[in-house]
């Protein structure tokens, strides 16, 4: 079963290294050219609330918090198509900013990195749809209300170790690879998890029914539930 999953993940890295096709036409075929290295920001906005779309087709993301601004973000992309798209509009108290890989297929050697931090302050709603590659998500010390991460192919790891002040709602979809998700123990968790080929490791909670739950009473603390499906690969779940 390991070799079966490791061979996939292989298969989808390699994929991500020498010929991916972003969006649904395809986009422009382009062969890598010269490192691209930009730095982006969004101004922090009036609106109370702000809903954060991070789309990468490929690649590695990096995300977390301590920026001055809403956004603050390092890019390097060797394809010239996939110079991400940075949209934000406000509506009274609401907020939206979308972060987006442009379409285009690359033939060779495709290196694309996002490295972006968001403000500690505003309240966010996050949602992060990686198609292949690697995702390192340290959400400590975010106003988080929700975050939830899609992941085609590779490796994810989501840090949700911080004293939240509300309920936090998080959700993990991955594909092939493998999922690790870190939680504050001392703090009330739920967590449920389902895999397909792959093992579940959990540790730190206690098994109630279909889900786990903190060891620690903490009934006056914020709750955070968390819900994990994995496709082809293992899931880890960690309350440390």
């Amino acid at each position: 079963m390991k070799q079966i999953t490791a061979g996939l993940l292989a298969m989808a890295l390699w994929l991500t290294g020498c010929s991916i096709k972003v969006d649904g036409d395809g986009g422009p075929l382009e062969r890598p050219g010269e490192l691209v290295e930009t730095m982006e920001s969004v101004e922090l906005p009036q609106a109370e609330l702000v809903h954060v779309d991070l789309t990468m087709g490929a690649g590695k993301l990096v995300v977390e918090g301590g920026a001055k601004k809403l956004m603050e973000g390092e890019f390097r992309y060797n394809l010239a198509s996939w110079k991400p798209e940075i949209r934000f509009e406000e509506t009274g108290v609401r907020g939206s900013l979308s972060v987006k890989q442009g379409a285009g297929t690359a033939m060779g050697e495709a290196r694309n990195e996002w490295h972006i931090r968001l403000a500690d302050a505003t309240p966010i709603d996050l949602v992060v749809n990686c198609g292949a590659g690697e995702g390192e998500l340290d959400l400590r010390g975010l106003n988080l209300r929700s975050v939830e991460v899609r992941m085609g192919a590779g490796r994810l790891e989501l840090d949700l170790r911080s004293e939240y002040a509300r309920d936090i709602e998080a959700s993990v979809e991955g594909g092939v690879g493998e999922a690790t998700v870190y939680l504050p123990k001392g703090r009330p968790v739920e967590a449920r998890a389902e895999g397909g080929i792959g093992k579940i490791k959990v540790q730190g909670l206690k098994k109630e029914g279909d889900r786990w739950v903190s060891e620690d009473d903490g009934r006056d603390k914020p709750v955070i539930r968390v819900q994990v499906k994995g496709g082809i690969g293992g899931i880890n779940i960690y309350a440390e």
